[in-house]
């Protein structure tokens, strides 16, 4: 277990440390290894990682060895071109190289990373994250700024277990910026043609989400997403909040990187990375109810929502919020009921003067071999009366902690208070009562790779689902992520939903109002009158209405809210969609 600071790479284990745990290179031998690998050998060998229960356990492992893998596992496979849903989606980003001359543009080289990422996580690849990059160069003893060649490139991303690196510069044309990215499969070792976007400096974001979406042509060509999806997926980013969010992770003065995070909130409230990087910063300085205010304001939605409902109810039972806490722990532990998680409700709880026996009850049975979950257990029993129990648990934590000193002095005053007590003035009061120990550090790969194996589970139930119900599911999906802004996730998700079943106007409508939000409306035409070839739905029919309004076609507009009404006499939306027109109507004449 690694305890240096948890938010630094080190703090984190990756997937680099499972590969040298012992009996993963025998797992692997005479196969090429990939994420599933990964993932199963987890189950079996990390037992303080993944703890869903044996039951879940089981089912997780049956389910990903069942799984086809994307490679070949024979010794010595042909070369073969895969399809499509075979091609492997983990991708290493780096860094751009900068090479317009401009100190000052620094900073873009990780933001070129940071943007790339984030639009192809959101396309449905598995982008490294900056964490894994820089344990992965620390572990091969590179510097944090190095700029790799091709070599060093690949052999970093074959530490990583990429299948795929994106590498790329950018340079100054005048006034315009240039940016350059080129795929390299690492299995091939083969390097794609480089593809290229360009515009003005203050279009910086949108010339980014411009090459992601190239690139990603080149990677999944299956992948039908226009590009005005990719762009409007950063729309909402402010670049002078962004580029303050990217100094603030890669500033080396721990001062700076918070003034900098901290105009990075400012300067755009709702921006999630920005809030999550701030609450890690200000927790390391022990800025603790600075850091629940700001772990608050990460998005409960996004990736990095466990993480910050774990260290947000650190830093409020550091603050003495213990309940607080404990609802903070109580949350995460909904999603992932890992024992650390499960066993800090129970300090908090306890810190209540609750009674959080089956809560370390909970932890221990998850993970037997954790000392400190056997001795809160044990404090736990004895302040409940269970004198006989807490004891047997207290002699188990020093079984597999035999130095534990605090364990030592407890156990003896339990068995002998005696002495204890009159060296207290024979008061029981005075006996010592430790504290419950809190579990400080965050294994975030292990949460994420938990969540990914959730999502393994949910993709397999869906696969067994008949293309109606799946095309269904596909669709409530995407409107959880439309009713968020997230545009390239929802269009990929209605996208599936249509080749699932090309009959769904769901999806089909889902894609119009996609496409409204990206700017593209004759897209957002195109695909409503596609739902209406299908069958009538009034929801296509209240989109048509919306754009012919918005293009000041008010016959077409109301017609179209009248066949809207008709299909749904309750629409609210048709209603005050129709009296709106009629209203604009009213107006020009």
């Amino acid at each position: 277990m690694i305890l240096a600071n948890p938010f630094c790479s080190k703090g984190n284990r990756t997937l680099l440390e499972v590969r040298s745990q012992p009996g993963f290179q025998q797992l692997q031998a005479g196969s090429a290894y990939n994420f599933l690998d990964v993932l199963t050998f987890f189950i079996f060998r990390r037992g303080a990682a993944l703890r869903f229960g044996a039951g879940a356990t089981l089912a997780v492992a049956i389910l990903v060895i069942s799984m086809p893998f994307g490679r070949a596992q024979s010794a010595a496979p042909a070369p073969v071109e895969h399809s499509a849903a075979d091609r492997g989606r983990i991708l290493l980003v780096l860094p751009f190289d900068n090479r317009s001359g401009e100190p000052n543009l620094e900073w873009m080289r990780e933001a070129a990373a940071n943007l790339l990422s984030s639009r192809f996580a959101s396309a449905g690849f598995a982008p490294m994250s900056r964490a894994d990059r820089m344990y992965a160069l620390d572990h091969l003893g590179l510097p944090e700024g190095f700029q790799p060649s091709r070599a060093s490139a690949i052999k970093l991303a074959q530490t990583l277990d990429a299948d795929s690196i994106i590498v790329g510069s950018f340079s100054m044309d005048g006034n315009d910026l240039v940016a350059e990215g080129q795929i390299v499969n690492v299995p091939h070792l083969r390097m794609t043609e480089p593809v290229t976007a360009r515009g003005p400096l203050a279009d910086m974001i949108r010339i980014f989400d411009t090459l992601a979406w190239e690139l990603t042509r080149q990677l999944d060509p299956s992948l039908n997403v226009p590009v005005q999806t990719f762009i409007a997926a950063g729309q909402s980013l402010r670049l002078d909040a962004f580029e303050q969010y990217i100094r603030g992770i890669t500033e080396p003065d721990q001062a700076e990187r918070q003034r900098h995070l901290e105009q990075a909130v400012k300067l755009s409230p709702d921006f999630s990375p920005a809030w999550m990087a701030l609450g890690r910063e200000e927790y390391s300085t022990q800025q603790y109810e600075q850091a629940a205010q700001a772990f608050a304001k990460v998005d409960p939605n996004g990736p990095d929502a466990l993480e910050a409902g774990f260290y947000g109810g650190l830093s409020l039972l550091f603050s003495g919020n213990y309940a607080e806490a404990q609802k903070s722990f109580a949350e995460v532990a909904r999603m992932l009921p890992l024992a650390e998680v499960v066993n800090n409700e129970g300090v908090a709880k306890s810190r209540q003067g609750q009674d959080a026996t089956a809560l370390f009850v909970q932890a221990t049975a998850d993970d037997p071999s954790n000392a400190d979950y056997h001795f809160n257990l044990a404090l736990s029993l004895k302040r409940h009366g269970n004198a006989t129990v807490a004891l047997n648990e207290l002699a188990q934590c020093l079984k597999l902690r035999p130095n534990d000193s605090e364990a030592q002095a407890v156990e003896a005053a339990w068995k002998n208070p005696a002495p204890v007590m009159a060296r207290a003035g024979a008061d029981p009061e005075a006996i010592p009562d430790p504290l419950e120990r809190i579990v400080r550090t965050f294994d975030a790969n292990a949460f994420r790779q938990a969540a990914q194996m959730l999502d393994q589970m949910d993709a397999a139930r869906m696969a067994a689902l008949d293309p109606g119900q799946r095309a269904q599911r596909l669709c409530a999906q995407a409107h959880g992520y439309l009713d968020r802004g997230l545009l390239l996730e929802a269009e990929r998700l209605y996208r599936e939903a249509a080749n699932d079943d090309p009959k769904s106007t769901e999806a089909y409508v889902g894609l119009a109002r996609v496409r409204e939000r990206s700017g593209d409306g004759e897209g957002a035409r195109a695909e409503a009158q596609a739902a209406l070839q299908i069958g009538p739905t009034a929801d296509a029919y209240v989109l048509l209405a919306q754009l012919d309004l918005t293009a000041n076609k008010l016959p077409q507009a109301e017609q179209e809210a009248g066949s809207a009404l008709k299909l749904d006499p309750a629409s609210r939306t048709a209603q005050d969609l129709l009296r709106l027109i009629q209203a604009r109507e009213g107006q020009t004449k």
